[in-house]
């Protein structure tokens, strides 16, 4: 099969590239610097500047993980509409692509995978939150509304469309740990606020798994949350984590310090959703690293 992937020098993309290069697919890769992510991308990877480069060779899937990191800088009016163009700029891009190869009387893809987040809910307190849970209107759910939109026009030229709304991504080398790890190995972690919030969170081998499972099921579309079914509190989540490596997890970051040096962005790390993988599960997705301890003691 041919894929084509954006983001694919990314955190995600890379490991994702390199599973479908190991199954002996065809794969690509659309980056602005196609020469500056070569290094990252496995050998035999096509790497272009942009999705209509490949209108020779037309791709039988599409996964779109292209995207500005939400969390790289505070929110700003200018950032914000940065990061939802950054989205959906991609996103126009792949449907362009179908649109040219169906005027000219080329094969469609099948199926596209559209990346999509756990910010679509917005601040969900305590409740359990479902694929059919209504979103609280903020920013990062209006951010998330228009990503998914821009993916919708693909539907109505018979390509499937599935969106995976992901939760915390961890792996070792990147991702959310990143950031995390050093303060918890000195001993200085600690949870953010109370603590009582919802981190949704799923091992990057389970979220590149859940992908490839979305492409070569045909009979799944729709919304799919991307998260481990035991999403934990940032309370349980610290803990968990100085656990993991032998120190102390006693030095919290109260709500009002966060609020000062991150203004309304300060909301990704003080609310969250006790989001589920309801219909991942139900399709007959098994997840490697279904609890937090296990993912963490593959990783560290």
């Amino acid at each position: 099969m041919r894929v084509l992937v954006t983001g694919g020098s990314g955190f995600v993309g890379q490991r994702l590239c390199q599973k479908l290069i190991e199954q002996g697919h065809e794969v690509q890769v659309v980056s602005r610097h196609p020469h500056q992510v070569r290094d990252r991308l496995p050998s035999g990877c096509d790497i272009r500047d942009s999705a209509q480069a490949f209108i020779e060779s037309p791709p039988d899937a599409l996964i779109n993980l292209a995207g500005e990191s939400i969390a790289g800088k505070r929110w700003s009016d200018e950032q914000k509409a940065k990061l939802i163009n950054s989205r959906v700029a991609s996103t126009e891009q792949l449907v362009a692509l179908c649109e040219q190869l169906k005027a000219n009387g080329q094969p469609l893809p099948k199926v596209m995978v559209s990346g999509s987040a756990m910010g679509y809910y917005g601040d969900q307190g305590k409740r359990v939150v479902t694929e059919e849970t209504i979103p609280n209107d903020e920013f990062a759910h209006r951010l998330c509304k228009q990503w998914e939109a821009a993916a919708q026009p693909i539907e109505a030229m018979g390509v499937r469309l599935a969106i995976l709304r992901t939760g915390l991504v961890l792996d070792a080398g990147g991702g959310s740990l990143q950031k995390m790890l050093p303060p918890f190995k000195l001993g200085l972690g600690g949870r953010f606020g109370s603590g009582e919030q919802f981190m949704p969170w799923i091992h990057r081998d389970d979220l590149v798994a859940a992908i490839l499972f979305l492409i070569n099921h045909d009979t799944l579309s729709g919304p799919f949350n991307g998260s481990a079914p035991h999403p934990v509190t940032n309370a349980t989540f610290t803990k968990t984590l100085a656990k993991h490596l032998n120190r102390p997890a006693i030095f919290p970051v109260p709500a009002f310090v966060l609020k000062a040096g991150l203004g309304e962005m300060s909301r990704l790390l003080l609310t969250g959703a006790d989001m589920r993988p309801v219909r991942l599960e139900a399709a007959g997705f098994t997840f490697q690293y279904p609890t937090l301890d296990k993912a963490l003691e593959a990783i560290l």
